[in-house]
Parts: C-alpha cells; structure tokens; sequence
C-alpha cells in the first residue's frame, strides 16, 4: 500500500459482457440521503463541471490496470467489503471489458457515458478536501558518505505484522509494541541505502520514492510496513515553538529550516512525529509509471487518486472538480481510486497523485483545497442504489416506521 502520508503532512502542516444500450432514466433529483457508510444525490453527465472538456485516456489506463484486480477476484465478491454500496465484482466485469477496447478519448467519453451513471457523493457534515501527493527522487549511496549519512530504513526481521499496532519480537522470544521513531533511530537499522537526514525523513512522510545512484542507477522504494505509532505533524510543533512561520511550513520550508539548525535541532523535530516507516527495494521498471498503490497497481499522474476506504472501493472512477495552483486554478478531472492513506478521511476526500519529481511535488504541494466528488457506477449498481435511496426517503430520512 502506497499510504499516502504526504496528506497527512500537508493538510496538518497548512492548517495543515459489453453494454452499448442507451443510458437508462433515472431520478433527476432524488436528493441527498445518507445511506451507511455514504450520502449519494443522482446525477448525470451534464451536471459534472467540464466534462465536455476533460482528458480520459489516462483515466481509462489507469482503469484497465485496475480490472486486473477484479478479474482474478470472485465474481460474487463484493467490490469492497465496507463499501457493499458498490456492487458485486461481477458488476464491474463488463465495463472492464468494454474500456479494454477504448481507443481515443471520443471513444472513452462515450464508454464511459453508455457504461456508468455518475453519482454524487456528500458529507454528512458538509467537508470536503483535495490534496495532493508525488512521489519524491532522492539521491542516495550504498554506503554511508557525508551528507548522505542516514540508512533508508529496511523492513526489519523483528516486526510482527498486527493490523494497525505491529509488534516488536525481543531475543527473548517476548513481544511488545513496536518502538518509536526516536528509539528505532537511536538503535539503528538495517539500510537499503543511505541518503541526506532529511530525504529520509520526507521519504517517510511520502511513503515512497526513487533513489538515484551516482552510477546512473535508480531504485524505488517502495512501502513495507510503519511501526505502528501515530502521524504527528512535525510542521505543526514547528510552528508552535516558533522555529518557523506559517508560511515557511511547507515541505521546501522545513527542509531550509533543517538545514540552517543543523544535525541536533532537525533530529530533534523528525523525533516529534513517533511514526516511523520501512521499505523495500525494488528495479524502478517503467520510469513513466508511479509507484504501486494501495490496490496493487501503479499509480497514473493526475488519473490516481487515494480515497477513505473505509467509504469508497478501490478501483472506481471518479469525477473531482476543485482547484489549485498547480492545477491551473480551477480544475476538474477524472481519477480511479487506486490508493489510501491514514490522514485521508471521510466521503468528499481525495488525495490526487501528481507523478514523480521535483515538478510534481511542487504541484502537490499547492493543493490543499475544498471541492465536489461524483463516483460512476454500472448502471445496474447505479439504478439499484438509487431504487434504495427513493426508499429509504419515503417515510422521512431517519423518520422510525409508521405505526400499524
């Protein structure tokens, strides 16, 4: 899982079988209801801001990539077991197939139209966010050479894998929750490389990334496991004791801070955020492709999008419209929900992936910004929610039965 602990930083350090029948009718205004775990209005095509206008071959790849999970899956399996909203596997087989034959982005605007029924997601509490995320590129060494002094940290042989709560195994054979960043640090670990302290240390935050040698060579890191401690925002604490400004909290900011306080007072702030994060090496394969996300595929630039899954399953497209800087202002896209991360919660929030890079993260990191969500769903899966959500409104949203 790419666990997209750059949000967590960001958002904290700025606060921080083929269907070609015609689309069925359905409700126009159904209205919004909260159905467990989500709150839908219907919609339709004209209602998404820009459709007309925005790009989808790389949507459509990304959904291709995606398919391949489905396709080894059950067709009786639900498309996420806390999203059972969703539909079944067997739902979404035939739109697989038929965007395996997409070919241009006429082609895809019309699968895509024939194919699902747009269906806006809403909050109960009314919140939205967008972020973004990249994946960094770091120099590194094999060995230890100054400035490039700190290990980028292997999966160690003494973690227990736990849920959420990963154990430590002692020499002794007993277990204990598995220690802090500050503890693991100051006990060493097992590298894959050595890289600058505080590469390292926004590799972790990113949770992954492309180490370049000085031979030419590149690997990824990609995410193994955390110790199981929760995020805190270094930036924050910064801010706080007042070692930097809000407008210095920024990736690009916090990095200069370390910088001019050197090696005791940076150690000392990367001690603030107790989690701690592994990694595996791996050959950097496609350079044009991102780092494997949460659902096991690689990630597109700005067609990948990390969403709470405790609300919404992997693998489904959907519509964003919000705004940034790095986006041009106002922007509107098409994503598939490839990707998760602890910090992203609640069922108008979505992380989008903006590629590799310097470029990408300085884009990433402009967005921080409210905005609308549509998901697309098979038609079927579409007209079956919307069926339940005429119900479930009949009597009052909430309202107990009418007495006999």
């Amino acid at each position: 899982m790419l666990r997209t602990l750059a949000i967590a930083f960001l958002s904290l350090a700025l606060v921080s079988c083929q269907s070609t029948q015609a689309p069925r009718s359905v409700p126009s205004q159904a209205g919004p209801v909260l159905l467990p775990p989500v709150g839908v209005a219907s919609g339709a095509y004209g209602d998404l801001p820009g459709w007309s206008g925005v790009r989808l071959m790389d949507s459509v790849q990304a959904f291709q990539r995606s398919c391949t999970k489905l396709q080894a899956r059950p067709r009786n399996a639900d498309l996420s077991a806390k999203a059972t909203w969703a539909g079944q596997v067997g739902e979404w087989l035939p739109a697989c197939v038929a965007m395996a034959r997409v070919r241009d982005e006429a082609g895809a605007r019309a699968a895509y139209q024939s194919l699902f029924t747009p269906i806006e997601a809403l909050s109960p509490d009314g919140n939205s966010r967008f972020t973004g995320y990249f994946e960094p590129t770091y120099e590194a060494r094999r060995t230890p050479v100054p400035p490039f002094t700190e290990p980028v940290p292997a999966l160690p042989a003494d973690l227990i894998p736990n849920g959420a709560s990963p154990l430590q195994r002692l020499p002794d054979g007993r277990t204990r929750p598995y220690p802090s960043r500050e503890e693991i640090s100051r006990a060493g670990v097992a590298p894959i490389a050595y890289a600058h302290p505080s590469d390292v240390f926004f590799l972790q935050i990113q949770g992954s990334g492309r180490l370049t040698f000085p031979d030419g060579s590149t690997t990824r890191a990609v995410y193994a496991a955390h110790n199981g401690h929760r995020f805190k925002s270094t930036a924050n604490w910064l801010m706080e004791t007042g070692r930097i400004t809000r407008g210095e909290a920024s990736m690009q900011g916090i990095r200069a801070w370390m910088d001019r306080a050197g090696p005791a007072e940076a150690r000392l702030a990367m001690n603030q955020n107790p989690r701690y994060v592994f990694f595996r090496a791996e050959p950097e394969g496609d350079p044009t492709l991102g780092p494997v996300g949460a659902q096991g595929v690689p990630l597109t630039p700005l067609a990948s999008m990390a969403v709470d899954t405790d609300i919404q399953p992997l693998g489904m497209p959907m519509f964003v419209e919000t705004s940034a800087p790095g986006l041009g202002g106002h922007w509107s896209g098409l994503l598939i929900s490839q990707d998760t991360g602890g910090a992203i919660k609640g069922a108008v929030r979505g992380d989008l992936y903006f590629g590799t890079g310097t470029d990408a993260g300085a884009r990433a990191g402009t967005m921080n910004a409210p905005g609308r969500l549509w998901v697309l769903l098979p038609r079927a899966v579409a007209d079956r929610l919307l069926r339940n959500m005429m119900v479930s409104e009949a009597p009052g949203l909430g309202d107990p039965p009418a007495a006999p």
